[in-house]
């Protein structure tokens, strides 16, 4: 049965103390005390450095049974070398501990940076490298470079498949031949709500769909009135029940209609309307089957 998992864009965020957070709690137990209120969170720490075994170990204990996490992948990768010859920082990323987050870990976000183009070789360059199982990235790990040694994680309890989605910045992604290449991967398109920002996207190319809502007026700042998450929690049924949806926000026919599972991440942190938004829009999925 597919499932809707709503939760934040990380957790150690100062504003939150003493408002979202009660006054008084130890920082080692935030995520502790929002995965109580939530099913699942981005880790987004490891986009901008390689983490290690023993925090993913700690984060794994510190959440409840059925807790997932998303891995925001590096922006070394990303934004430095821009998917080019990345096979080893992946192998790198991938044995700095992710693994060791066993059954909670979810599916790896590649956010792509603004002025990255579709290219379309790179892209599928990229795609064909990333691993779909847990066991395939334990042995890619294993070609990490001397930078992790006596440091890496690089195998796991079980092989399980893993899930990746990506994040675009730039209009040259508009483009029914990028939906294409992530359908054949089976690569989620992110549906990125950015307040007019960067291109938005709705076309649905994987077996689950993964949304992040940075804030739909003020990006990063605003937060989603009762109307706005009511919208949301119909967009979310509409992709649980398997719709894909056809408008000016897609690019390319609908995909086939089957179950999907759905993430959603609030990344409208700035001033403490994440949390609370996720908690609400959460209330409001979880009238449907298997929800949260």
């Amino acid at each position: 049965m597919a499932r809707v998992r709503v939760g934040t864009s990380g957790w150690r965020y100062p504003p939150w103390r003493g408002t979202f957070y009660p006054s008084g709690l130890p920082q080692r137990r935030e995520l502790a005390h929002l995965a109580g209120l939530v099913s699942s969170v981005e880790i987004n720490g490891s986009f901008y450095s390689l983490q290690r075994p023993e925090s993913y170990r700690a984060w794994a204990a510190e959440t409840p049974d059925g807790f997932r996490f998303a891995v925001k992948g590096s922006r070394y990768i990303t934004h430095l070398k821009q998917l080019r010859d990345v096979r080893v920082p992946l192998a790198n990323f991938l044995a700095s501990g992710v693994l060791a987050l066993g059954p909670k870990l979810g599916p790896l976000l590649w956010q792509l940076p603004p002025r990255l183009r579709f290219d379309a070789a790179r892209i599928d360059e990229f795609l064909t490298l990333l691993p779909r199982s847990t066991g395939a990235a334990a042995r890619l790990a294993g070609e990490h470079d001397a930078r992790l040694d006596g440091r890496a994680e690089t195998t796991v309890d079980a092989d399980r498949p893993l899930r990746h989605a990506v994040e675009v910045r730039h209009e040259s992604f508009r483009d029914p031949a990028f939906v294409a290449l992530l359908r054949a991967h089976d690569v989620a398109l992110v549906v990125a709500d950015t307040a007019g920002r960067f291109p938005y996207f709705e076309d649905v190319t994987a077996g689950f769909v993964y949304v992040r809502l940075h804030g739909d007026t003020e990006l990063y700042v605003s937060g989603y009135t009762p109307d706005a998450l009511d919208r949301w929690a119909q967009r979310v049924r509409e992709w649980l029940v398997g719709g894909s949806p056809v408008g000016e926000h897609t690019v390319a026919p609908p995909a086939a209609p089957t179950p999907r599972d759905v993430y959603v991440y609030f990344d409208n942190d700035a001033t403490v309307h994440a949390p609370y938004d996720a908690m609400a829009l959460a209330e409001r999925v979880a009238q449907f089957p298997g929800a949260v």
